[in-house]
């Protein structure tokens, strides 16, 4: 087992057989000991939130490839906090997919001339580069083909897969009367034929939810998805 990157949450190995290994950790991005699914940094530690987020991708990874959409999931180890995946070509240095549903976090501090606070946005998709020295900055359609980042072709999937995504989240949220607001994806190329494939995780560490108003904490979350 080769160490390939010491991520923020996770690090990733590569195993014998060309698959990958995530070790998740316990760390959570954030700014002051605050919590923030959209910082660029480790903000705290959460013991328990690695076994927690590997939880939660776990039963969203199971819950999406039973509707058809393909992940780079193949087996996980709650225990170990261990996920084994099928390896994936990033696009450009990897892209994050940002789907939207209220108006809260970065939106509100770009958009806040004009938007109010947890207002109403219909599935509003905005794209950023994976870029922590300038901050993830935000890039649109156009820069994404200029700079041979994205075709135009993928674009329009990725933007319409991203949707479909996002909301079979959601409408599992509103099952247990949690309302999503926010939540960002990752994807990759994987196997021989470069099949667009969900990758990364998908917990509380990279969406925001809350119920009656109130925000849930990424521990809490994964507690109320996975309880019986």
């Amino acid at each position: 087992m080769k160490l390939i990157n010491k991520g923020k949450t996770k690090d990733v190995y590569m195993l014998n057989d060309g698959n990958y290994l995530l070790k998740f950790k316990d760390d959570v991005t954030g700014k002051d000991g605050v919590f923030d699914p959209g910082a660029d940094t480790v903000g705290l530690k959460m013991e328990g939130a690695g076994a927690a987020a590997l939880a939660l991708t776990k039963f969203f990874f199971k819950k999406l490839e039973s509707e058809g959409i393909p992940t780079h999931y193949i087996d996980s180890n709650i225990e170990e906090r261990t996920m084994t995946v099928l390896p994936a070509k990033l696009f450009g240095n990897g892209l994050e997919f940002i789907c939207r549903y209220r108006a809260v976090g970065s939106f509100l501090r770009r958009y806040g001339m004009y938007a109010k606070e947890g207002q109403k946005l219909d599935a509003f998709v905005e794209v950023t580069l994976k870029d922590d020295e300038r901050k993830d900055p935000p890039i649109c359609e156009d820069a994404l083909y200029m700079l041979g980042i994205l075709t135009r072709e993928e674009y329009e999937y990725l933007k319409d897969l991203t949707v479909e995504i996002c909301n079979i989240v959601k409408d599992e949220l509103n099952k247990k009367n949690i309302e999503l607001y926010d939540i960002k994806l990752e994807f990759g190329m994987v196997g021989k034929d470069d099949k667009i494939s969900l990758i990364d995780e998908l917990s509380g560490g990279n969406m925001r939810a809350y119920r009656d108003g109130e925000y849930i904490e990424p521990l809490k979350l994964a507690k109320f998805m996975l309880e019986k």
